[in-house]
């Protein structure tokens, strides 16, 4: 276990902490208060911080796809998931796509063709839904997977991510999402920051869904803190 504590974490060593393992990985990336809430009045910014920002960054750059539920990119109004030009290179450096691409996951499909998330992404996104469910003007701007029947079939969509060669996956929710990954046994690691802050009875947890069949143990990896605000990664 690696513990640093308050000061300036270069980014390259920020890049070798959060480094993944080769081969297929599914790592989540959440926050949430000392008292277990996992947004303040819907949002999840208001627990983050500079710190947070930075290693939310790192994160996104690292992965070769984003996958986000359809509630979480309306509620947090997400934005086309661009990188610097810094990142841009370490990626291409790295053997890694300019972008990672955004994989939303969704249902219903009632997401909005015309949100930035969507109709200015700078590679093309993709959306996972069930058999039934009508693209319409969806299709002009992402790839539609259809997995599963009565609900997305997660096991199946994360299968057809890697046949396109996404092996490193980012999730940032939402809580459904985070659930019903863990209850299909596809996560491997989980990046949770803590946010120095009580929230108060009232807003959920950053998991729900389906129950698990047994708890699952997880190893922790590092502690980070920074300004109060402590940074957890436990993994297979």
């Amino acid at each position: 276990m690696q513990q640093l504590w308050p000061g300036v974490v270069a980014e390259p060593d920020l890049i070798d902490l959060y480094r993944t393992p080769p081969g297929p990985w599914l790592r989540l990336n959440f926050v949430s208060s000392l008292d277990g809430a996992g947004h303040v009045d819907g949002r999840s910014a208001p627990l983050s911080g500079p710190a947070d920002k930075r290693v939310f960054g790192v994160l996104r750059m690292l992965c070769d796809a984003l996958v986000v539920g359809a509630g979480t990119v309306r509620e947090e109004g997400y934005h086309a998931l661009r990188l610097d030009a810094d990142r841009r290179a370490w990626r291409g450096a790295n053997g890694l796509r300019e972008y990672p691409t955004l994989v939303i996951v969704s249902g219903r499909l009632d997401l909005d063709p015309g949100q930035d998330a969507l109709a200015g992404a700078p590679v093309r996104p993709i959306v996972l839904t069930r058999a039934g469910a009508d693209p319409g003007r969806l299709a002009d701007v992402a790839e539609i997977i259809t997995v599963g029947d009565g609900e997305v079939d997660l096991a199946a969509g994360i299968a057809a991510l890697r046949e396109r060669g996404f092996a490193h996956l980012l999730s940032e929710g939402g809580p459904r999402l985070f659930g019903s990954l863990t209850a299909a046994g596809l996560v491997d690691e989980l990046c949770l920051t803590l946010s120095p802050l009580l929230a108060g009875p009232g807003a959920g947890r950053i998991t729900d869904g389906p129950p698990l069949a047994a708890p699952e143990r997880l190893t922790l990896r590092h502690v980070l803190m920074d300004e109060g605000l402590l940074f957890l990664r436990h993994a297979r």
